[in-house]
């Protein structure tokens, strides 16, 4: 059990989980989810946001299993190793508004780090704008760090309090199974289903619930995070995150290829838009919200499981960030920005830069 336990804070081992995600993601696409989409946690947050009625977009809503399994893979993981530790009071409403504008700028950019590095994979020239976006807003995140901002202190807490988040997981499954698609109609008794687009594209459940479930209990494991590769290299120069994330790229693209889903070019790629500089800003404005946060998405969800009841403030916020985005014209469609995505992207920086700035440590 030791040994087990250790591998994967090797450098093998990171590298190791980069190489599964970067297999297991393109795989995905390959069995129905959607295309440059095999995973993308903002984007199944989205989803997830539309089944249960936070949003009316028909084309994005379904509620996927991955999220679901990747909070209870890492609790399992978190259990049997003894890192189940529930704790909160860092900082909530903070984390909750980060998440909610993290959300914000990925719907303006249609993708997470995980859905930019797979876009790239995929053959899509337009990730590498979101990509250097993502790049800089996590550099600007690292300017405050090295300033003395900081959310305080979690403080340990009942156990009741760590299972919340995957208690809600598994409420969502549970509806799921209960309430599933009635066919030829966009939503049963309780949630909605999309007929079309993105949301209606998805593997079999038991399908992307397993691999969920692999990756969070792997994840946990390794502490992969695609916002903290970029961290440690600026603060540290530090590969080891980063060797992972670079292996995911790297994976994806060669599986991409063997199963001919690399399609390179800049125009025309799924569920992606050209307003480069917009898909720029809305990733510099997620990668400001994670570093202030402390973690990317995936690693928040995986945070969750572990009992950080912070990081799952962080993970409602986007849910409800995903609503909000689609309600009010922020998110983006293929066509480009949403009506009001430019001001929400701006507002959404000063926000983060206000945080960033006032929240430091006074140092005697």
């Amino acid at each position: 059990m030791k040994g087990i336990k250790n591998i994967f804070a090797e450098s093998w081992g990171i590298i190791g989980v980069g190489i599964l995600i970067g297999i297991l993601a393109p795989l995905l696409q390959y069995l129905g989810n959607p295309p440059n989409m095999g995973i993308c946690v903002a984007c199944f947050e989205r989803d997830i946001a539309g089944a249960i009625g936070f949003h009316r977009a028909a084309v994005v809503q379904y509620i996927r299993p991955e999220i679901i399994g990747f909070v209870l893979g890492s609790m399992i993981a978190a259990f049997v190793f003894k890192e189940f530790k529930p704790r909160l009071g860092s900082a909530p409403i903070v984390r909750f508004f980060l998440g909610v504008f993290a959300m914000i700028g990925a719907l303006v950019f249609l993708g997470c780090p995980w859905r930019a590095a797979l876009r790239l994979a995929g053959g899509d020239g337009t990730a590498i704008v979101g990509l250097l976006g993502l790049v800089f807003g996590v550099w600007i995140g690292t300017l405050f760090l090295k300033g003395g901002y900081s959310l305080g202190r979690t403080q340990p807490t009942h156990h009741s309090a760590g299972w919340m988040l995957p208690l809600f997981m598994v409420g969502l499954l549970v509806l799921m199974l209960i309430f599933p698609q009635i066919p030829g109609k966009d939503k049963n008794e309780i949630l909605f289903y999309s007929m079309k687009g993105p949301g209606s594209q998805h593997a079999y459940l038991a399908i992307s619930l397993g691999v969920g479930l692999l990756i969070g209990f792997v994840a946990q494991r390794s502490r992969f995070c695609t916002m903290g590769a970029i961290r440690d290299f600026v603060l540290f120069r530090s590969m080891h995150l980063l060797s992972g994330f670079l292996m995911l790229i790297l994976t994806a693209f060669v599986v991409n290829f063997i199963l001919g889903q690399f399609k390179p070019g800049f125009a025309g790629q799924p569920v992606a838009h050209t307003m480069h500089l917009w898909n720029f800003a809305g990733m510099t404005l997620s990668g400001l919200a994670y570093c202030l946060a402390g973690g990317c998405p995936g690693r928040q969800l995986f945070l969750s499981g572990e009992g950080d009841g912070d990081a799952a403030v962080f993970v409602l916020g986007m849910i409800v960030g995903a609503g909000i985005s689609h309600n009010f014209g922020l998110a983006s469609s293929p066509a480009g920005v949403g009506p009001y995505g430019i001001p929400a992207v701006i507002i959404g920086l000063l926000v983060c830069l206000f945080i960033g700035f006032t929240m430091r440590k006074r140092i005697a």
